[in-house]
């Protein structure tokens, strides 16, 4: 009884091995992009928060930035993974110390001057030869103080009675019945 069990079970794992598809070849005509790079040597970075000044020069919001650091080996990306401390303190060093917007908008994060500016922050940290690129993954801008023309769809127009959040009492009944 055993044996038979055992020849079942070997041939249950022979047939899905077989019926498994077989990976794909290799393809070499394909070179990974310079923002993609090759398997194993993107590292992603920790969310950068990046102050946004005004025409005033006075802070209007925060930009909110996902970076991927591209190494130029796997070797290389163990590298940066053990220093992303370090690359993310230069980060935010630079985005404190010099805005991020353009200079005609600043309002706006000028996406290839930050890259730029992080490339050379990241290059700095980690010397010559370990990382190649630098792309921005997401960036999403919130304003310090919303535009107060558009009011949320669930305020209460001005001047309209905010109601009690606490539900009336109901007699009791022995209040009832005394009078």
């Amino acid at each position: 009884m055993r044996a038979l069990i055992s020849v079942v079970f070997i041939f249950f794992f022979v047939a899905q091995a077989l019926a498994a598809p077989a990976p794909a070849p290799a393809s070499s005509d394909k070179a990974p992009s310079d923002k993609t790079g090759s398997p194993g040597a993107n590292v992603e970075m920790p969310f950068l928060m990046a102050p946004l000044t005004g025409s005033n020069d006075k802070l209007s919001g925060y930009a909110y930035i996902s970076t991927r650091l591209t190494a130029t080996s796997g070797a290389g990306a163990l590298d940066v993974r053990d220093k992303i401390a370090f690359i993310q303190d230069a980060f935010v060093r630079d985005v404190n110390g010099a805005g991020v917007g353009k200079p005609t908008d600043p309002g706006t994060v000028d996406n290839s001057a930050l890259e730029a500016r992080l490339l050379a922050d990241a290059k700095r940290v980690m010397g010559p030869g370990k990382v190649a690129s630098i792309a921005i993954v997401q960036l999403q801008v919130a304003p310090l103080h919303p535009d107060s023309s558009q009011t949320p769809a669930t305020a209460p127009p001005p001047g309209t009675p905010i109601p009690d959040d606490k539900p009336a009492k109901a007699p009791r009944a022995t209040e009832a019945a005394a009078k």
